[in-house]
């Protein structure tokens, strides 16, 4: 794709298919998909305008802006990144460089936390919910718009993943209820708490360097890098958790395709019950891990 204007005179539906091959002859996941919504957030059109003004020519400053876009998206950029924003849970979370851009399989935490919950008769009473590692909020935030009665903090030891999430939160609604303090995984935080989720760092050190350039190259390192074997994140938090969990309270989770065994044993060894076997994303894969403190 040359910078001489390749989308100069071009009508927005032909821009929208000449993007699309330009990201296919990249091998750039989804490249429909992808040039639909850069386009569309270039003019300011959502799918159905994009559809209506399909034959409008697409003017220079439009021009300038979605080849600016390409170009990023290109570079392996995700286009969440690009946007900056993310939909999770049905809610539309605004992203940074210090966050993760939140995965579809990360709402399996939040469905085995709300199902587990349900299950016991337990979503009224879950008026405290701890994040650990909020990053943008997504977890938490998709929490308390299920559970109204509920109130969360969320931690991170970055302060800009925090002002991200309280701007999240805002946007949502959802700031009276939800509260945010940096400090190193659950440290300053006081129990007790009746759910505890977190999506840790998992990634083993030495498989960074192998992730697909989206994640790679984008998303910070502080979320990603779990140590040699993936595990430091959970060896710190789990005791943690089980100290500040109130009796009967439960502790969620996130972990990677091979980590559902060993953190499953953490969670034994810092005296908590699995009562229900983990719960498999949409690709299978076992996806959250969940613990329950003895009521008394």
């Amino acid at each position: 794709m040359s910078a001489t204007g390749p989308f100069a005179g071009l009508s927005i539906e032909a821009a929208r298919r000449a993007l699309a091959a330009e990201f296919r002859a990249r091998e750039i996941e989804s490249p429909e998909l992808d040039a639909r919504l850069l386009i569309g957030t270039a003019l300011g059109l959502d799918h159905t305008g994009l559809a209506t003004q399909a034959s409008r020519r697409i003017t220079g400053v439009e021009e300038t802006t979605i080849f600016a876009f390409a170009q990023r998206r290109i570079a392996h950029e995700p286009v969440a990144r690009i946007l900056g924003h993310k939909e999770f849970w049905g809610l539309d979370l605004q992203l940074s460089d210090a966050t993760l851009v939140p995965r579809p399989d990360t709402e399996t935490i939040v469905a085995a936390a709300l199902e587990i919950l349900r299950s016991e008769s337990r979503a009224a009473s879950a008026r405290r919910i701890a994040d650990i590692g909020t990053g943008s909020g997504a977890i938490l935030l998709a929490l308390l718009s299920e559970l109204p009665d509920a109130t969360g903090i969320g931690t991170d030891i970055s302060m800009a993943a925090l002002a991200t999430a309280g701007q999240n939160a805002i946007q949502l609604g959802l700031a009276g209820r939800a509260s945010f303090v940096q400090c190193d995984y659950a440290a300053a935080l006081s129990g007790p708490f009746d759910l505890i989720v977190s999506n840790p760092p998992y990634i083993r050190s030495a498989d960074i360097a192998a992730l697909d350039r989206d994640v790679r190259d984008h998303d910070p390192l502080l979320a990603l890098d779990g140590g040699a074997d993936g595990l430091d994140a959970y060896r710190a938090i789990t005791p943690q958790a089980a100290a500040l969990l109130a009796p009967g309270g439960v502790l969620v989770f996130e972990v990677g395709h091979d980590q559902s065994t060993p953190v499953s044993a953490l969670m034994r060894t810092a005296g908590l019950t699995l009562s229900v076997p983990p719960k498999a994303d949409l690709g299978g894969i076992y996806r959250a891990v969940m613990g329950r403190k003895a009521a008394i």
